[in-house]
């Protein structure tokens, strides 16, 4: 939906005659690095050309009056009764940004506001980090706050977690807000420091093959993961108590300080693989050498699957039906896990074909129609005329 269009359905929603503000935030992808943000390891996202638009105007009162337009919903607040909303739950990724402005002291007034977005949902493209971080952007220009881009990213991670209950790490944030077309970012999760990294996909696409599942123990697996990972670190603390995370531990630690057969060995040694194949990859791109860069993807799914257990039939299908093919570079389940995407770098050329087929080759093994979206590289959250 372009900018015009959604400040027709702003108008005739809230039958205002004034433009609103609009903030177009990005989804992200991936590219290596999974689960490795809450562990303040290195991600490696990227912004994409998929995004929410977030229309905005201050109201004179303590109202908040939402419309998801995609949803055709319609959901109405006043400031001093926020809390998040359990019945439903999209407004609570704008309504938690709204608590951390107050949270900050910020003088808060009421608003409207239309929401859209052509993210799909349940994919693992952050959409719900999307709708987050427009807001934020939009009433930093509107409440006049100046607060930087970076307090603005832990305003919507934080939004999540205390509003949507979802203890997500700062990547997904991250990749919208700082986004930058054509490059990848490598995100130093502790420090919050970050290089772009130019990918050069002359000659490659990059493809998204959505399952079209998200099974529903995603949420509660995901933050059972967090809790597995910080039991691995507080067992390798008892004899290296240097160790703040998984991030300072290496393999010659986990072999020592945790069993083999233990869940939680498995679940680290993901962790701290995953670390050190983020570092090849990026030496990978520095030299151009996408054939090195696709193998570590591949073996990110394998470690994914194998070790840290978030995959599911339908994403291990995908992958497996790619592996060996010449027209593939890489492939990978991306996201959260259970569901959502698998991301593949694939030859141009190859593109339409191996959407072809694939399509009802995965109808037949899982009776699910397949969704296959090409996607490029974009700047991250902005205001759009």
């Amino acid at each position: 939906m372009c900018g015009n269009n959604l400040k027709n359905i702003f108008r005739s929603t809230f039958s205002e005659s004034a433009d609103p503000l609009i903030v177009s935030s990005p989804g992200r992808i991936n590219l290596i690095g999974e689960h490795t943000d809450y562990n303040n390891g290195f991600v490696l996202p990227a912004a994409i050309d998929k995004a929410a638009l977030f229309a905005v105007s201050l109201r004179e009162d303590d109202e908040i009056h939402l419309y998801a337009h995609d949803l055709d919903e319609k959901f109405s607040i006043r400031i001093n009764e926020l809390k998040p909303i359990e019945d439903i739950n999209w407004p609570n990724y704008m309504l938690g940004v709204v608590a951390q402005f107050v949270k900050k002291g910020t003088t808060v007034s009421g608003f409207n506001a239309v929401l859209t977005s052509n993210i799909p949902m349940g994919a693992g493209l952050s959409s719900s980090a999307a709708v987050s971080c427009a807001t934020a952007f939009a009433l930093n220009e509107l409440y006049k706050t100046r607060f930087d881009k970076i307090t603005l990213v832990k305003m919507a991670q934080i939004a999540e977690h205390e509003y949507a209950g979802v203890k997500c790490g700062i990547m997904d944030q991250f990749a919208s807000m700082f986004g930058e077309a054509n490059k990848v970012i490598r995100l130093d999760c502790r420090s919050l420091t970050y290089e772009y990294f130019p990918l050069d996909m002359e000659g490659l696409s990059i493809v998204l093959l959505d399952t079209q599942v998200k099974h529903a123990l995603a949420s509660s697996e995901y933050n059972l993961r967090r809790e597995q990972c910080d039991n691995g670190v507080a067992l390798i603390q008892n004899k290296y108590p240097e160790v703040e995370s998984l991030r300072d531990a290496d393999m010659n630690m986990l072999v020592e300080c945790v069993p083999g057969e233990d869940i939680i060995y498995h679940r680290c040694k993901y962790v701290i693989e995953e670390k050190q194949r983020l570092l090849d990859a990026c030496a990978a791109l520095e030299k151009k050498d996408t054939a090195t860069f696709g193998e570590k993807m591949f073996a990110t799914h394998d470690g994914l699957s194998k070790e840290y257990e978030v995959s599911c039939k339908e994403l291990d299908w995908l992958v497996d039906q790619v592996r060996g093919n010449d027209d593939v570079i890489g492939a990978r389940m991306m996201g959260g896990g259970f569901g959502g995407c698998t991301i593949n770098l694939v030859k141009e050329a190859a593109v339409e074909n191996l959407i072809e087929k694939i399509t009802p080759a995965y109808k037949v093994a899982l009776g699910l129609d397949l969704r296959a979206y090409i996607v490029s590289l974009r700047n991250g959250t902005s205001i759009i005329d």
